[in-house]
């Protein structure tokens, strides 16, 4: 099982719950699908994204479970990142982990990341 990450607010996550799926923060929308990343990735996307952000939690999603959807894609420096081309089920989300900032504002993912 691979675990890939979404980071989004508290605001947007609940919404999304309650939605019971996560349509995209507005750069997914923007770009057409939603942005994830891979457990060697999303220190950085938080860090780049994120910084001074509060109110953020991380989501991990099994890649696998996603099917067709899911495209892995150049990106930052030609890396290939998860993107998903349709909203993100609830019930697909097997961790939910509120972040915290470090002193320097960017969010600490450390050892929620598989």
């Amino acid at each position: 099982m691979t675990l890939i990450y979404k980071i989004l607010s508290r605001a947007e996550w609940d919404a999304a719950k309650a939605a019971g799926r996560f349509e995209g923060s507005a750069v997914d929308l923007q770009d057409g699908y939603i942005h994830l990343s891979a457990a060697d990735q999303a220190q950085e996307t938080a860090a780049k994204y994120f910084k001074g952000l509060p109110d953020l939690v991380l989501l991990g999603v099994e890649a696998e479970g996603l099917g067709d959807a899911l495209k892995w894609e150049a990106s930052r420096g030609g890396a290939l990142f998860p993107h998903l081309y349709r909203p993100l089920l609830a019930g697909e989300v097997l961790t939910e982990t509120d972040l915290t900032l470090d002193a320097a504002g960017v969010p600490q993912l450390g050892d929620h990341l598989a």
